[in-house]
């Protein structure tokens, strides 16, 4: 009998005096009292705080799940955060480190807490575990209202991210559930009220049926049918291949083309002397040297300078340097040396060699600022290049730009008028729209088909995840603007997809299975 009592002693009690050692701070190893199932053993503070330990839990996974899904616009995110604070840094990066620690944290003790209780002992968080607690909980709670008042179309990607995952999250949540059932088993069946069994167990086979019938409202373009699939939507690299060189430049259109890009999009403004030339952003401070050669005019309007001026620039050093990608890989000695003589690339060169190509092009046109001299010619200084300049045949050309829409047509019947926006059919025929130019949080394989049925194309932007790529692949766009030509043209067929019956069996057997284990645990 002592040396039963002994092993209970040694072999047992270590197991809850780490568990309680992590979560109370309390190391001693000494018996302590165990609580009978469906008993009470906290007390009322540790009662309160214990459901903002579960709400801290929630609050931190849904921010880690908002942010992982948000990767495809990182460069965006930092992007804002450079025109604010004005120097580039991978804040984007940063962020989803914070948010997996403190989400790993706080699960950490929501596990330990959930194996103490299944133990029978008493909840006591340590106050420094609280304070924690407090943090992630105000952390999770702060980031995502901000991201919501100064990101909302983020909620969009969110939504679309379930179309892809629902099918593996439903999965996930079954396992929990499962695993919860023993702690629920133990508590409801030796709990001496009947209330209390009503308490503990009502939830959870109200939370597990919602479970187990949800997939009959879950959709996904990715369940079809086999022979359903369209092809494969077209790559058109956006800025060129701004992962493996610097964006607008020669070589970073050259990189697109040598992974097999089928177009090239950019941004075009027009120097004060009447040139038109790449370049995203309205200063000139970001991707140049200009900062080093001419520090007073870091702030100006691009297009304030003579293209002379530009020409002196550097638009390569600034990308190694500052790696404006969190997954950009190492380049090569060639390609670094190459990145570094790099310059700011004129209109007429860019089309000279789409046309050679034979690729697509896109570009935002942007007008000059107030008394600039072709403020009000912008346009036809543009339609002077591509017409006169630069010969590259009118069909390769998707004319964006919605201003003198009319005139354009008139002057180059050639070009394949492209709409930034959704309109109805009947206005896009009658504008001799073929396509449209639309943010990949408007994607919806009802308006594409719809769309597709009259003639008219879609491409989506920016798309760079292999996931979201799948989806608008499934939805049936025509085409995508993309960062990452060279990881997504090897892509043979969308990611997660599967038919019906494939899904039906995955549905059915895991409903089936956890039933089973649920049973099994609630009877033993």
């Amino acid at each position: 009998v002592v040396r039963r009592h002994l092993l209970q002693r040694y072999e047992h009690q270590p197991f809850i005096s780490c568990l309680a050692g992590f979560y109370s701070c309390r190391w001693k190893r000494y018996q302590r009292r165990r609580t009978e199932p469906g008993k009470c053993c906290c007390k009322t503070r540790e009662c309160v705080f214990f459901p903002l330990l579960v709400g801290a839990f929630c609050f931190s996974l849904v921010f880690l799940y908002m942010w992982g899904e948000a990767k495809n616009d990182y460069n965006n995110f930092d992007w804002y955060n450079y025109g604010n604070l004005g120097f580039w840094f991978l804040w984007s990066l940063v962020l989803l480190i914070v948010a997996a620690i403190l989400f790993m944290y706080v699960t950490l003790l929501l596990v330990l807490a959930m194996c103490l209780l299944a133990e029978g002992q008493q909840l006591y968080l340590h106050w420094s575990h609280k304070i924690g607690t407090f943090l992630v909980l105000g952390f999770s709670i702060t980031a995502l209202f901000i991201l919501s008042v100064l990101w909302g179309d983020q909620w969009k990607t969110v939504r679309l991210s379930f179309q892809i995952t629902a099918p593996y999250l439903h999965i996930g949540a079954i396992t929990i559930m499962v695993l919860l059932s023993w702690p629920v088993a133990l508590h409801a069946i030796r709990a001496d009220k009947k209330v209390v069994r009503v308490i503990i167990v009502g939830p959870y086979l109200a939370i597990l049926l919602f479970l187990f019938l949800i997939p009959l409202g879950m959709y996904s373009p990715c369940i079809r049918g086999l022979g359903t699939l369209g092809p494969k939507p077209a790559l058109i690299g956006h800025r060129g291949a701004p992962m493996l060189a610097p964006e607008n430049t020669e070589m970073s259109f050259q990189k697109t083309i040598e992974h097999g890009g089928d177009g090239l999009e950019t941004d075009v403004t027009i120097s004060y002397d009447g040139v038109p030339f790449l370049m995203h952003d309205s200063t000139l401070r970001r991707t140049t040297n200009i900062k080093e050669v001419y520090p007073n005019d870091t702030a100006q309007n691009a297009a304030l300078f003579s293209w002379d001026t530009l020409e002196e620039l550097n638009a390569g050093t600034w990308f190694l340097k500052d790696r404006p990608f969190s997954c950009m890989g190492s380049l090569s000695r060639a390609d670094q040396n190459q990145a570094m003589n790099q310059s700011i690339y004129k209109l007429s060169n860019f089309l000279r060699l789409a046309d050679s190509q034979n690729k697509l092009v896109i570009f935002d046109l942007y007008r000059p600022p107030e008394k600039h001299p072709y403020r009000n010619s912008w346009i036809n200084r543009t339609l002077e290049v591509i017409l006169n300049e630069s010969g590259i045949r009118p069909h390769l050309v998707l004319w964006l730009e919605n201003d003198m829409r009319s005139f354009v047509q008139s002057v180059a019947p050639g070009f394949q008028q492209t709409m930034g926006r959704k309109a109805p059919v009947e206005d896009l025929l009658m504008d001799n729209i073929v396509k449209l130019n639309l943010a990949y949080t408007e994607m919806s394989s009802e308006d594409i088909r719809k769309y597709a049925e009259a003639n008219i194309t879609t491409n989506l932007y920016v798309v760079n995840e292999p996931w979201l790529f799948s989806l608008a692949w499934c939805s049936g766009a025509h085409s995508v603007t993309t960062n990452a030509v060279h990881t997504l043209k090897d892509l043979s067929q969308p990611l997660f997809l599967m038919t019906p019956q494939q899904y039906n069996i995955m549905w059915i057997l895991t409903d089936l299975t956890s039933v089973l284990l649920i049973s099994l645990i609630f009877a033993l």
